[in-house]
């Protein structure tokens, strides 16, 4: 978790929207075809925020991760479709390429062309903190998504999911399920995601707490990677660890495909499963209500579309109109959301692909 006082806002779009008025005009988008279902903010002429209005040009770079794994592709979606939002944006994407390193070097390009203000997802936080810290030091602000770097020098601002509120929502969804089964020490899986990454560590960290707090504790936990191929691998190991289970949390919905996969193929249905992010598809399953999938809490990728809001209003130095102070904040950590069958179809037309 950041040392920074996050400014906890409202999910509009997935559970993961910013509520202030410096990006909200009461209504959004979701148009099918080249949006990909966006999750954006539309730029309402009609609003009364003069933040929304035309103004000084701004040209923001762009850099995410290759569009491998829905979660990332949503990312990179949202972020080109709110950047279109504005007639005083222009949108600079480069190539993340394959690696950490691919990335680095195409960001130095991308400082050689001197934006306004740099949006970026990075592969890994750590590996490309002197990335930002370069940026930051030729005078072009960094808003950094999703994957924390560790100097406070190395970003403008940063926005993150509340990973550990990820992990804290999956572990009291669960543990008040358990609780009604009379089950006052029920045999608890957890597949994480990378565990190179931070944020995969918080959303563990998050729900052991919530675990403990209940007086409970996960039984086996494997790491997968974020994929179909290795959710179902890692799956099909802890399936053998625990000949029976109760419940299991799934960090992402996108590996939980491989997941309910494994689960399927081992004939295996006496636990109920809560999954991570907020896929449609996820949606979908808990709202049909036909498998071991009965909740998911979400991570949206429309983290993406604030950070282009407000690399705008960095870069045209104005700050959130519904806050008293003059300047974006430093830090914006969004509040995780639990979605189950009472309130999926509220969620379904959010859920990204």
């Amino acid at each position: 978790m950041t040392q920074h006082d996050p400014v906890r806002r409202r999910f509009l779009l997935g559970g993961a929207a910013l509520g202030a008025g410096a990006l909200l005009a009461a209504c959004t988008s979701n148009d099918s075809g080249d949006s990909n279902n966006a999750q954006t903010q539309g730029n309402n002429n009609a609003s009364p925020n003069a933040n929304t209005a035309p103004g000084k040009k701004v040209t923001i770079g762009f850099s995410a991760p290759a569009a491998d794994h829905g979660w990332i592709a949503a990312i990179t979606t949202n972020a080109k479709a709110q950047a279109a939002e504005y007639s005083d944006v222009t949108f600079n994407a480069v190539e993340a390429g394959a690696d950490a390193a691919a990335q680095r070097s195409a960001l130095s390009t991308l400082i050689s062309q001197k934006p306004d203000v740099i949006v970026l997802l990075p592969y890994d936080g750590k590996e490309l903190n002197a990335f930002g810290l370069e940026a930051m030091k030729a005078g072009i602000p960094v808003v950094n998504l999703d994957r924390a770097f560790p100097d406070a020098l190395a970003y403008r601002l940063q926005i993150k999911g509340d990973n550990y509120g990820m992990g804290v929502a999956a572990g009291n969804y669960i543990a008040a399920e358990m609780k009604k089964k009379n089950l006052s020490a029920p045999i608890i899986g957890e597949i994480a995601g990378l565990d190179n990454l931070e944020l995969t560590q918080e959303r563990s960290a998050g729900f052991k707490a919530a675990l403990a707090a209940n007086g409970m504790s996960v039984a086996n936990r494997r790491a997968a990677g974020f994929t179909v191929d290795t959710g179902q691998a890692e799956m099909s190991q802890l399936l053998q660890a625990l000949p029976k289970m109760d419940a299991l949390w799934n960090h992402d919905d996108d590996q939980g495909i491989g997941v309910l996969a494994a689960a399927t193929q081992a004939n295996r249905s006496e636990f109920l499963m809560v999954g991570g992010a907020g896929s449609k598809a996820a949606i979908e399953a808990i709202q049909a209500d036909n498998s071991v999938l009965k909740c998911t809490v979400t991570y949206s990728p429309s983290m993406a579309s604030s950070a282009i809001s407000l690399a705008r209003l960095i870069g045209q130095g104005k700050g959130m109109s519904d806050l008293v102070e003059l300047q974006v904040p430093k830090e914006i950590i969004l509040a995780s959301e639990t979605i189950t069958k009472e309130n999926a179809s509220t969620y379904l037309p959010l859920g990204f692909s």
